[in-house]
């Protein structure tokens, strides 16, 4: 291959990882590499479609007024991911508004934003937030193409699982194979008339491992991250006690049951985090088996003022194909490190696997008489 091929193929695998973590950034509700805007709400600092830099809050510290957040909104266009300036901070959480807005979300219906809400900061060098046109039209079009061809194909083939980040996962996948296939039979057909004797020819079987590799650990990162955040509980801190878990005596506690699940078919270590004060999950480091469900012990705590309060605990999950003392430890250094070492075992093993039993380099066409590697398949089962 070529310096200039090369490079091209380069060029283009990156701008493929680009589109889908940015399509899997919008599925999960964590922006990756970059966030995008999709309203006119931060004009003029981001126009509709424009992108930004994204830091992730344990990167960005503590955020200061002024600052531009991604929260998970409660409220805001029926909630989900929103883009807006802090303007105020106070006991309860901060208060944000969008740059174009006349008032404050909070004047709205949006609750006050807690920390455990806030996803991302925008990068912002000399105080000045750096749009990048384009970057949210780009990525949506994209995510609802891959959304039509999911739903397509579920209901064609009948199968839920095909909808999803896991989904988009197969759907890479089934397309990457695809492909694959037809450059063998398009190469077969295009070099039987003639002798290729370069190199540089037909499908690295390197590339399509590789491909393999992503999709796995795309499936693996959203079977960790999907179920886990933070979870919200409100509590009315009351003059009396009141039947329920919710409304509590001002100042005393209360437990109850917290079911955990485990749909999928490995098992899941699940860590609990408090992001505010006044509760707690017992114990909160618990393995869940594949396919079952454990009970663990929620408490909430009412402040000793009375009033409605929002509490948030933050669960981590893992899936548990590493020694739990391991996967503890590296918790313990930052949450996202055990994410980022078993996807790399998951990809890296089976990217190891494949280039040690399938045949490494290019399936090509040698000869003019020769066949391609897919019609000596259909041959053999012939």
């Amino acid at each position: 291959m070529g310096l200039r091929k090369g490079g091209e193929v380069l060029l283009e695998a990156a701008l493929a990882v680009f589109l889908i973590a940015m399509v899997v950034g919008q599925v999960l509700g964590q922006p990756v590499l970059l966030g995008f805007v999709t309203t006119g709400s931060m004009q003029p600092t981001l126009e509709p479609g424009d992108g930004f830099v994204a830091l992730p809050t344990d990167l960005a510290g503590s955020v200061e007024e002024g600052d531009v957040v991604t929260f998970r909104a409660e409220e805001i266009q029926g909630g989900g991911l929103t883009t807006h300036r802090v303007v105020d901070k106070t006991k309860r959480g901060y208060v944000t508004r969008g740059d174009n807005n006349p008032f404050s979300d909070q004047d709205g219906d949006e609750p006050p934003v807690a920390d455990a809400q806030v996803v991302a900061v925008a990068w912002q060098p000399g105080g000045q937030v750096i749009a990048i046109p384009g970057i949210g039209t780009l990525v949506n079009g994209v995510r609802d193409s891959f959304s039509w061809v999911q739903q397509r194909a579920a209901s064609v083939v009948g199968v839920r699982s095909l909808l999803g980040t896991q989904g988009l996962a197969y759907l890479v996948l089934g397309v990457s194979v695809c492909a694959y296939l037809i450059d063998l039979v398009v190469s077969g057909d295009r070099d039987r008339g003639r002798r290729d004797t370069s190199r540089d020819t037909g499908t690295s079987v390197r590339l399509l491992i590789g491909i393999f590799a992503a999709a796995i650990v795309l499936s693996a990162t959203a079977t960790m991250v999907a179920p886990a955040g933070p979870q919200e509980f409100g509590v009315v801190s009351a003059e009396f006690d009141a039947p329920g878990p919710r409304v509590i005596e001002q100042g005393t506690t209360e437990s109850t049951q917290y079911r955990l699940g485990n749909g999928g078919y490995v098992p899941v270590v699940t860590y609990f985090e408090p992001a505010t004060d006044g509760i707690a999950v017992e114990p909160n480091e618990t393995v869940i088996p594949a396919r079952s469900s454990v009970n663990a012990t929620l408490s909430l705590t009412a402040p000793p003022e009375t009033g409605y309060y929002r509490q948030f605990v933050v669960e981590h999950r893992y899936l548990l194909v590493l020694p739990q003392s391991t996967i503890r430890s590296l918790y313990h250094v930052h949450p996202w490190l055990p994410v980022v070492t078993i996807d790399a075992l998951l990809g890296g093993s089976f990217y190891l696997l494949g280039m040690i039993f399938v045949d490494t380099g290019r399936l090509r066409s040698r000869s003019r008489d020769s066949l391609s590697q897919f019609r000596r398949l259909l041959a053999r089962l012939r």
